[in-house]
């Protein structure tokens, strides 16, 4: 079963429940998903990454003008969507990776960084931030 199918499943799921802020939230990232497949992305993936992201960063911004109230709206809806993508990497799996991704890539410094980054999220395929990526490739690379 595709993601796009689930999110419809449970959206028929949540409104028979009479669950408006989960309806709300599902027919938003469904709507995302339909978008980007017409516009020829297909990577549902992706474009769940992009919307959870999304949320993440409104949460902050309510959060520093000091509504609360919608800061965990939109975290709520941030955790709604990270259950439809694959589990994060432990640190200790993309140490791992990162490890490997220097060594192949060859980088020994600060400035290689962009050749072992490159491999490193290829190898996490979008289980890890690429902010946490990108601090262990420089912790790995003495930077």
């Amino acid at each position: 079963m595709s993601v796009q199918q689930q999110l419809k499943s449970d959206l028929s799921t949540a409104m028979k429940a009479g669950d408006k802020e989960r309806v709300g939230a599902l027919r938003m990232v469904l709507s995302e998903l339909q978008k980007d497949a017409k516009l020829g992305g297909g990577d549902e993936l992706a474009v769940l990454r992009r919307e959870r992201k999304r949320r993440l960063e409104a949460a902050d911004a309510y959060r520093e003008a000091g509504r609360a109230g919608l800061a965990d709206g939109e975290e709520r809806e941030a955790q709604l969507i990270a259950g439809y993508l694959p589990a994060e990497l432990s640190d200790e799996q993309l140490r791992e990776i990162v490890a490997q991704a220097v060594k192949d890539s060859g980088a020994e410094s600060v400035r290689d960084m962009g050749r072992a980054m490159g491999m490193a999220m290829s190898a996490a395929d979008g289980r890890a931030d690429g902010k946490r990526v990108s601090g262990m490739v420089r912790a790995a690379l003495g930077g």
